[in-house]
């Protein structure tokens, strides 16, 4: 083929390198990876920060220059070169380290290091994204079909947040919170590849951008609701908010915990675990609260977010947001009258 003749030289050499060494290096999706993890390696996969990003790579220039070179510094995890159908790579590649540390030597070390006389490449910290964006949803889709879809067909899924789509008028725009950037990855290939068959409607798959981000934060920052009565939980997106009849008094906090504790023990379910975390407070004392249950024995947790205020009594924020979510889990396993 005419891409055989491109480069030729350098590729001869690294088919001789990878030979000598029996290094084994993997070409999928536009991309020759090494490693993730390499021979030899024992314990959990690196953490987030362990990554950097290479750019301003010599095109002609392939693994059995890069790979010592990053080596030199620190112990890799994985590194991935990306290819163009010539053969030629497409002029920046990510190293992963063993640890966080790895990857600030890489940087502090090879950052303006010429890899060719005048060529010197840039190395700095990966951003990672772990977040899609998944526009066009039909405003019938709820987070728990969501979320069943999904888990069939991706792996990683944390979190799903839905909210008013901004360019689809009565639609909604899903936000994919994935466990790392190669799930995020492969989520997305599958999602943009595959059909999710949601009341047929198209739907677009992208990484979730920064500006994008910022007009979701700002449309909920701006829809504190002024009815909202503690622990009155919010639906799928900051427009939609609960009416005055949706709205009742808490029960003791014990009474509440006590049931939920008592259905998860008669349904061998086992008992729920409450991570609960305050991400916005107001000037009026509304605080907004994440949370996820995980029920030991139901097939997914539960996920979302709340408005509460907090009441005269001292009870402490987080303690009011665990009363105020095990009531709403009552509700949903329709084991308390509303």
């Amino acid at each position: 083929m005419w891409s055989d003749a491109v480069n030729q030289a350098n590729k001869q050499a690294l088919l001789a390198w990878v030979k000598e060494t029996g290094i084994q290096l993997v070409q999928v999706n536009g991309q020759r990876k090494y490693g993730g993890p390499p021979p030899g390696w024992i314990g959990d996969p690196p953490p987030p920060g362990s990554e950097v990003f290479i750019g301003k790579l010599p095109q002609d220039i392939y693994e059995n220059k890069l790979i010592p070179l990053f080596q030199s510094v620190g112990k890799l995890y994985e590194f991935r070169l990306m290819m163009t159908f010539s053969g030629l790579n497409r002029g920046f590649a990510y190293a992963k380290y063993g640890n966080r540390r790895g990857a600030q030597i890489a940087i502090a070390a090879l950052n303006s290091f010429e890899v060719q006389k005048g060529c010197p490449i840039t190395v700095c910290r990966s951003t990672e994204k772990c977040e899609l964006c998944v526009d066009g949803l039909s405003a019938a889709v709820e987070q728990g079909q969501l979320r069943m879809l999904l888990q069939e067909m991706t792996a990683g899924v944390l979190s799903i947040s839905l909210y008013p789509s901004p360019s689809r008028k009565g639609g909604q725009l899903a936000v994919l919170k994935y466990n790392s950037h190669r799930a995020a990855a492969m989520a997305k290939k599958t999602l943009v590849e595959g059909h999710l068959g949601l009341c047929g409607q198209e739907i677009e798959v992208d990484w979730l951008k920064l500006d994008v981000k910022q007009r979701l934060r700002a449309s909920l920052a701006s829809a504190v609701p002024a009815r909202l009565q503690p622990g009155v939980f919010e639906g799928g997106g900051p427009s939609q908010v609960p009416g005055e009849a949706e709205t009742c008094p808490l029960p003791p906090a014990r009474g509440v915990l006590d049931r939920l504790n008592a259905l998860c023990k008669k349904q061998q379910l086992g008992p729920p675990v409450f991570l609960t975390k305050c991400v916005q407070a107001t000037p009026a004392g509304w605080l907004r609260f994440w949370y996820q249950v995980v029920i030991p024995g139901y097939p997914s947790p539960f996920s979302g977010f709340l408005w509460l205020k907090a009441d005269m009594s001292g009870m402490d924020g987080h303690a009011e947001a665990k009363n105020a979510i095990a009531l709403q889990l009552l509700r949903t396993l329709g084991c308390l009258a509303v």
